[in-house]
């Protein structure tokens, strides 16, 4: 049986609106972020997405894993690319040194050395508002939108049955897979399977997890074969499909779709003209060459 993320019903400004409406606004909040590097262009963005969570009624109780991997995750690479620098070279050319911390050792004749400049901070900073802005936004749709109109929100969309049905059942298997692989993992523990006493090499500790690895693959593979059975046995594909429900736009829908189509154009125009592109304070520049 296909499961679904943690959905509930809730008095949210996310769940107000049509879920093709939202889904729209959010691919144009998706490529409009991605136009700027501009610390100042990106914070509105951070906004709405800051606003969008925090009036879709979800608790923290709720969000609470996805939030702290995906932050650690964004920061981690934030911070990685502050310490290397790597990824700032095609936004920008020169640098300018605030500070340099140079180690007391070396390894192998190489003298570990930080750098710390205005551009590779400012970098890091825009880095982290952009990618967290999407990831936040990311979060929202599977528990803010309704598992029942998965298939009907993507049909709505104007793509085909066939594509729609597979997106179902794509954003269905995470949850799904995960169901399959703590079911079983339980039933091992039950059997007398220590799973912490796994220990050895990368190769011997895979192979110690053939037990749960090859039982949740036989039966995601089963279960594929079942949902395909079931679906030639209802000759999907052949003819035209119909929908159990129906969506039907509203007045508010369609301000929130114009919204974002608004702020897409906004946004691709600036980037034509040449705005949002990566950028530092004068002030900070000053002080570094000062």
């Amino acid at each position: 049986m296909l499961v679904s993320w943690r959905y509930r019903k809730r008095r949210s400004l996310v769940q107000w609106f049509d879920p093709r409406a939202w889904v729209i606004f959010y691919l144009a909040f998706l490529f409009s972020t991605l136009a700027f590097w501009d610390l100042r262009f990106l914070l509105p963005f951070f906004g709405i997405a800051l606003l969008w969570l925090f009036t879709s009624g979800l608790t923290w109780s709720e969000v609470r894993r996805p939030f702290l991997f995906i932050g650690a995750f964004v920061f981690f690479f934030a911070f990685l690319t502050f310490l290397t620098g790597r990824g700032g070279e095609e936004v920008y050319q020169t640098e300018h040194l605030l500070r340099q911390y140079v180690a007391p050792f070396s390894i192998l004749g190489w003298t570990p050395t930080l750098d710390i400049t205005v551009e590779r901070a400012f970098f890091a900073v825009s880095q982290f508002v952009r990618v967290f802005s999407i990831a936040v936004m990311t979060i929202l749709i599977p528990y803010s939108l309704n598992p029942a109109l998965y298939g009907i929100t993507f049909r709505g969309l104007g793509l085909p049955d066939k594509i729609a049905y597979a997106m179902d059942l794509t954003m269905r298997f995470i949850p799904t897979f995960g169901r399959d692989f703590q079911l079983t993992m339980d039933a091992q523990r039950a059997r007398g399977y220590e799973l912490e006493k796994i220990s050895g090499g990368l190769v011997e500790q895979v192979r110690k997890l053939g037990p749960i690895i090859v039982p949740v693959t036989i039966h995601a593979i089963i279960g594929s074969e079942d949902i395909i059975d079931a679906m030639d046995l209802r000759a999907f594909g052949m003819g035209a499909h119909t929908w159990l429900e129906e969506l039907r736009y509203q007045t508010r829908d369609y301000v929130l779709m114009a919204l974002g189509g608004f702020i897409f154009l906004l946004s691709l125009a600036a980037a034509l003209a040449g705005m949002g592109g990566f950028w530092v304070p004068e002030a900070l520049l000053r002080l570094a060459g000062g």
